[in-house]
């Protein structure tokens, strides 16, 4: 799964991988980078730390991690927009997701669309 944050950028991104990491409901089966995202804009210098990528072993849910990304994003005073993608689905995470029982489920289902084999 692949998570981009605006605004503070790689500063929000490697405090997500820390909040991920130390995530004990996620019992270190999540596996996190910074990288480079897509190509800047023509004209501008790109922020070259746009998109953290997260390898989820089996086992975990890609729930459990959308659920420890919400629980950071709600911890912070300012946070970033976000938007996580999953295999050509991308979600963008509304301010309120992590309030709101329904929307979380729809994000959820939306992309949890493998199976344990990684099959669709």
């Amino acid at each position: 799964m692949r998570v981009t944050a605006t605004g503070d950028g790689e500063d929000a991104l490697r405090s997500l991988l820390r909040w991920v990491h130390e995530d004990e409901s996620l019992e270190g089966r999540v596996r996190g980078s910074i990288g480079a995202g897509s190509a800047p804009e023509p004209g501008s210098m790109g922020n070259g730390f746009d998109l953290a990528q997260f390898a989820v072993a089996s086992g975990l849910s890609t729930s459990a991690l959308v659920v420890s990304v919400l629980q950071w994003r709600s911890s912070l005073r300012r946070p970033p927009a976000v938007v996580l993608s999953r295999d050509g689905v991308e979600v963008r995470l509304a301010k309120e997701a992590a309030d709101d029982p329904e929307t979380l489920r729809r994000i959820m289902a939306a992309l949890e669309t493998w199976n344990d084999d990684g099959a669709r």
